[in-house]
């Protein structure tokens, strides 16, 4: 398992954007596919986006397709959520998980065993 610390969550108006981290100091946190999901009041946690280890494979929630863009940065153990065009709707606790499987990108909240604390997004109409 590995340590991770989301921040940079706030609030918003609707039609802005934010950019949330997850940062590790483990130094196999580059072994790890990255995961965001997020989890509103009421409702439960749900996959938004997840990075391969190189970087060069993503996938994405259909809800936040063509909004939201998944990156890491190697150099500083970071993986980044961009969010465009956010919507009301996008309000949640959002949080980053870490799968250390190879391969395909999964978007099971069950295959990824480390989990940061979140940090909360709200926006605002």
């Amino acid at each position: 398992q590995v340590q991770l610390v989301e921040s940079g969550g706030g609030l918003v108006q609707a039609g802005g954007s934010l950019k949330v981290s997850c940062v590790s100091p483990s130094r196999i946190f580059s072994e790890y596919i990255i995961g965001w999901f997020r989890q509103a009041p009421g409702k439960e946690r749900e996959f938004v986006a997840a990075i391969s280890q190189s970087g060069t494979n993503t996938l994405y929630a259909d809800s936040v397709k063509d909004r939201f863009t998944i990156s890491r940065d190697k150099d500083k153990n970071t993986v980044y959520l961009k969010m465009n065009s956010l919507k009301p709707e996008d309000t949640a606790t959002y949080y980053c998980a870490a799968d250390h499987a190879w391969g395909q990108i999964d978007n099971d909240p069950d295959e990824f065993d480390s989990w940061g604390r979140g940090t909360q997004v709200t926006v605002s109409s």
